[in-house]
C-alpha cells in the first residue's frame, strides 16, 4: 500500500463516517474531501473539477428537469385518476400503487414518482380509515425497485453506464438494465404487496401518524392592542418569544380594518391594532394576560382556519431549505407570509417553540397562511405537499406533447442515432420552448447537492482506481471467497455494495463500486458486465434504513416510522433481490 492509497482510504473512511453521522450534508462532505485530496496531491490539478462535466453528472441533472416537465404537463397524472378507491383490499391496493410507482420511476426520477403518488396514497388511506404506514413503505420501495429497469431510472445506473463507456469503450444502453431490473422489480413488487406490508409495525392501524398534527391547530383569534399594552412600538416579529412562551402563533396584523399582507413581520405595533393569533384557548388567554391584550369579541374566536387562512401539511426532504435548520433561522414567515404551526416527527408532534426547533429530513410540517401563498411557501422550502391537489387535471393540454418529445428522444438514443445526454438535453430545450417547464423552474428542479456530490466523488473514485486502491479492495473480496466459483464472488460483491448503500448515498456507493467490480472481473478473467450489473442493482437497493435512499426519508414522517422499522420489511426484500438478482444476472449477462 503506497502513500496515495493511505491518504485516499483515510479520506474515504472520513467521508463514509461523516455521511453516516449525518451532521453535515453529503455534498459538502464530498466537496471538502475533493479539495483536501487536491491539496494533498492525490487528485491531479487537471482533474479536480472534471467530475462536474462528466456525462453521468449531466444526465442526472437533466433527468430531474424532464421529470418536472412530465409532471407539469399532466402526462403522468391521468394514471392516478382510477386508483383513489378505498374499497379494495389492502393487498390489491398496494399492488396497484406499487406497480404504478415502479412503472413511473423507470422513466422519471424515482423521487418525483413518489412525490406524485404519496399525496394520493395519503388521501386513500384517510378515506379507508387506516394508517398510511401500512402502504407508504411498500410504495417507496416499489419506486426504488422500478428505477432499476432503465438507464435513467436511478443515478447508480447512469454512473455504471458512464463508467463502462470510459473503461470499456461502450456504455450500457437505455434498456440494458431492463432484463435484470425488471425481474427484480416484479418479484420485489409482488413481495411488498403480498407479504411485506404485513411486517410493518403499526400500533394503531386505523390512525394516521399525521392526523394528530392538524389537532395542533386550535383557534384563530383577533386580539386588540389597548393603549397600555407592552407590545406597542415593537415589531410583530419581536413578539415571537412571548407568543412561543404562551404556546401561540402570531399570524398577522390588522389596522383600521385592513389586514396587512403576509405576516406583517416588520410592522411596528400601534394602539388599537389587532393581532391575529392561532392556538388553544388557554394559550391565547395566557398571551392576552402577558401582553395586556383584549379579546375583540370572543365570538370571533374560530375553531377553523378562518375565511382567509388555510392549512397545508408538507414533508421535508433532504436538501430542503429547512433541513437541519429552524423556521426562525430561514425566515419562513418573513419570506412567505406563511407560519409554521407544528411539526410531526416519527409520529410525535411538537408545537411549543417550533420556530426554534431544528427540522430534520422526514419531518412533516403543518403550515398556515393565505391559500394562495401555501403552495409558493412549500416550493420556497423545497418541501413536498401531502395534500392531493387535483391530479386528474392536465396543464395546458400538453401531456401528449411532453410524453411524445420524451419518447422520441428515448427511441433516438436507444437506436444509437443520438448520444443519450444530447437527446435528453434536447428534450429539456423543447420543454422550455413550449413552456412545459418555465425557464425559471429549470435551475430550481436540478438537485444541486447531488450534482456537487457526483462532481466531487467521480475524481476521487478515479484517483482511488489510478493509485491501485480499487485493486486492493478487489483483492480482498476475491480473497474472502477463496477458490469458490465466480458466482459466489459476484454474490459477495452484491451483498457488500448493498450493505454500503443502506448507510451511504447510493450515488457515492456506485462511484466506488464500479471500478472495484471491473477489477474483480479482470482478476477472475471474467466478463466485467455481470459484476457491473451487480453493483448497479445493489447500489439501488437500500431498504434497511431511512437514510439509504431519499424515498425512504420522505415517508419517515408521513408514515410515522421509527428508524428501526425499515429493516423488518427491507431485510427480506434485500435477501430476495440477491436471491433472484444473481441468477438473473448470470442468465442475461453470462460470465
Amino acid at each position: 500500500m503506497n502513500v496515495d492509497n493511505i491518504i485516499l482510504f483515510t479520506l474515504f473512511a472520513v467521508v463514509f463516517a461523516m455521511m453516516i453521522w449525518g451532521r453535515f450534508r453529503y455534498d459538502i462532505i464530498a466537496f471538502t474531501a475533493l479539495i483536501v485530496a487536491a491539496i494533498l496531491g492525490v487528485v491531479p490539478t487537471s482533474q479536480v473539477f472534471s467530475g462536474f462535466g462528466h456525462p453521468a453528472t449531466v444526465i442526472v441533472a437533466i433527468v430531474l428537469v424532464i421529470s418536472r416537465g412530465l409532471l407539469n404537463s399532466g402526462a403522468v397524472n391521468w394514471i392516478t385518476r382510477f386508483i383513489s378507491s378505498a374499497g379494495r383490499s389492502l393487498s390489491s391496493h398496494i399492488a396497484i400503487m406499487a406497480t404504478i410507482g415502479a412503472t413511473l420511476s423507470a422513466f422519471m426520477n424515482n423521487v418525483a414518482a413518489l412525490a406524485l403518488l404519496m399525496p394520493v396514497e395519503m388521501t386513500v388511506a384517510a378515506k379507508a380509515n387506516r394508517s398510511p404506514a401500512l402502504s407508504l413503505m411498500p410504495l417507496a420501495f416499489a419506486t426504488i425497485l422500478g428505477g432499476m429497469v432503465t438507464l435513467i431510472g436511478t443515478p447508480p445506473n447512469i454512473i455504471i453506464a458512464a463508467y463502462r463507456g470510459e473503461a470499456l469503450g461502450e456504455s450500457f444502453g437505455m434498456f440494458s438494465f431492463a432484463p435484470v431490473g425488471l425481474v427484480c422489480a416484479v418479484v420485489g413488487v409482488a413481495y411488498v404487496a403480498l407479504f411485506g406490508w404485513r411486517l410493518i409495525p403499526v400500533s394503531d392501524a386505523s390512525k394516521s401518524p399525521t392526523a394528530d398534527l392538524k389537532d395542533i391547530h386550535g383557534y384563530v383569534a383577533e386580539l386588540a392592542v389597548p393603549d397600555k399594552s407592552p407590545s406597542i412600538d415593537r415589531r410583530v416579529a419581536d413578539l415571537d418569544d412571548d407568543a412561543a412562551e404562551a404556546g401561540v402563533t402570531i399570524l398577522g396584523l390588522i389596522r383600521s380594518g385592513r389586514r396587512f399582507p403576509g405576516g406583517a413581520r416588520r410592522e411596528i405595533i400601534q394602539a388599537e391594532d389587532m393581532l391575529v393569533v392561532d392556538g388553544p384557548v388557554e394559550a391565547i388567554d395566557a398571551l392576552v394576560g402577558s401582553l395586556k391584550l383584549e379579546f375583540v369579541d370572543r365570538e370571533r374566536v374560530k375553531s377553523d382556519s378562518g375565511s382567509d387562512l388555510a392549512l397545508l401539511e408538507v414533508v421535508v426532504p433532504r436538501d430542503s431549505r429547512l433541513d437541519g435548520r429552524s423556521a426562525g433561522i430561514v425566515g419562513l414567515n418573513r419570506h412567505t407570509g406563511v407560519a409554521l404551526l407544528g411539526v410531526s416527527r416519527e409520529g410525535r408532534k411538537f408545537r411549543e417553540r417550533v420556530r426554534q426547533l431544528s427540522v430534520r429530513a422526514g419531518d412533516v410540517l403543518l403550515l398556515i397562511g393565505p391559500p394562495d401563498r401555501l403552495t409558493d411557501a412549500a416550493n420556497w422550502l423545497r418541501a413536498l405537499p401531502l395534500a392531493d391537489r387535483g391530479l386528474g387535471v392536465t396543464q395546458h393540454g400538453r401531456a401528449a406533447l411532453a410524453a411524445g418529445i420524451f419518447a422520441i428522444a428515448v427511441i433516438l438514443a436507444s437506436v444509437g442515432i443520438l448520444y443519450l445526454p444530447v437527446a435528453l438535453a434536447a428534450v429539456v430545450g423543447l420543454y422550455v420552448i413550449f413552456d412545459i417547464v418555465p425557464l425559471r423552474q429549470v435551475y430550481d428542479e436540478i438537485e444541486w447537492p447531488v450534482v456537487i456530490l457526483l462532481g466531487s466523488m467521480i475524481p476521487l473514485g478515479m484517483a482511488l482506481e489510478r493509485s491501485g486502491g480499487t485493486a486492493l479492495i478487489a483483492e480482498g473480496l476475491v480473497g474472502i471467497a477463496g477458490d469458490l466459483p465466480p458466482w459466489v464472488i459476484l454474490t459477495v460483491l452484491m451483498a457488500v455494495v448493498m450493505t454500503l448503500s443502506d448507510v451511504l448515498n447510493n450515488t457515492a456507493t456506485a462511484v466506488i463500486g464500479a471500478p472495484v467490480a471491473l477489477e474483480i472481473a479482470q482478476r477472475l478473467g471474467a466478463d466485467p458486465d455481470p459484476f457491473l450489473m451487480a453493483v448497479a442493482v445493489a447500489s439501488s437497493c437500500a431498504f434497511l434504513t431511512p437514510i439509504g435512499h431519499k424515498n425512504n426519508t420522505l415517508i419517515l414522517g408521513p408514515g410515522g416510522y421509527a428508524f428501526g422499522d425499515y429493516w423488518r420489511m427491507g431485510l427480506p426484500l434485500e435477501i430476495i433481490i440477491v436471491a433472484v438478482g444473481v441468477p438473473a444476472i448470470l442468465l442475461f449477462w453470462p460470465m
